[in-house]
């Protein structure tokens, strides 16, 4: 009988409750093992006695990525950890959209600024300032050339906590076309979800947003699911993931490129996809026993 901790975080006013996660642990204890909902940083547990930890929903690790990696590393020297903890370091740092583009993998152009540097804002278009590191639209805004003093004020706190602020265009696509987000599971894509645009002009960096409005089932293009598995093989290492999500938009020029590469603790969207629990149960054994 495995035993499988499913990893998350402490509940909190900025946290964004899983739905998946009771569902989930459900489903591994029917299927015969002994699953339980394990918070990433309680020093009370002990990692070691499981035979697989499974990353699932630890939505709190931008407000602490240093110590969130460092978590990663050591439970991965106890127990087999989902996905390993070198892919969690490359992942939790938006910069590995630099590493993709550099593999030949289109992606949304970005420039990054470290504190201590002045960005260099567009002056001709409509552009989103973010961290490099953050989840759920954390610090993140839409911007028109003429608002360049409230984006370096954003650029500014962000550079006081630490955080490197990255830029990009924004991409309109993302309100005709949306954003597709194809999940895979153990190498194999599992299936697709749609969702509209995150940041609505004039709202503030600093607000919370709705992680993924609008969302709905979707069916992917055949040109979506190739660049999606071009961005898998394109991971430094070529490490193996259980579990992925590639999020897709439409370009200026209505080509297909990635906004971001989700393997640390992507939202599943099983309650959208009930089709796809045994699948993921299956494949969660399967990484157990190994």
């Amino acid at each position: 009988m495995p035993r499988i901790a499913l990893v998350t975080c402490r509940p909190g006013p900025q946290v964004s409750v899983d739905r998946d996660l009771p569902v989930l642990v459900r489903a591994l204890e029917e299927a015969g093992a002994r699953a339980s909902a394990e918070v990433w940083d309680d020093d009370g547990v002990d990692w070691g006695s499981f035979d697989l930890a499974l990353i699932r929903s630890t939505w709190d690790y931008s407000w602490r990525a240093d110590e969130f990696t460092a978590w990663a590393e050591e439970c991965g020297k106890l127990t087999r950890l989902a996905n390993p903890a070198a892919v969690v370091r490359w992942n939790t740092d938006k910069r590995y959209l630099g590493d993709l583009a550099a593999a030949g993998v289109p992606t949304v152009p970005t420039r990054y600024t470290a504190p201590g540097e002045v960005p260099d804002l567009p002056d001709d278009h409509e552009y989103v300032v973010k961290p490099t590191t953050g989840a759920g639209a954390r610090f993140a805004a839409r911007y028109t050339p003429d608002e360049h003093a409230t984006a370096l004020r954003q650029v500014e706190r962000m550079h006081a906590e630490g955080l490197t602020a990255m830029v990009q265009p924004y991409v309109r696509g993302i309100d005709t076309a949306g954003e597709r987000a194809l999940q895979f599971f153990g190498g194999n894509l599992l299936h697709v979800s749609r969702k509209g645009p995150v940041l609505a002009p004039g709202t503030p960096y600093d607000q919370r947003k709705v992680a993924h409005p609008g969302l709905t089932g979707w069916t992917p293009t055949l040109v979506d699911t190739a660049l999606a598995r071009k961005a898998l093989a394109s991971v430094p290492g070529a490490p193996e993931l259980l579990y992925a999500r590639v999020d897709i938009v439409d370009g200026e020029d209505g080509q297909p490129r990635v906004m971001e590469l989700e393997l640390v603790e992507p939202n599943l969207f099983l309650w959208l996809h009930p089709e796809s629990e045994p699948r993921v149960v299956e494949e969660i054994l399967k990484a157990a026993a190994r």
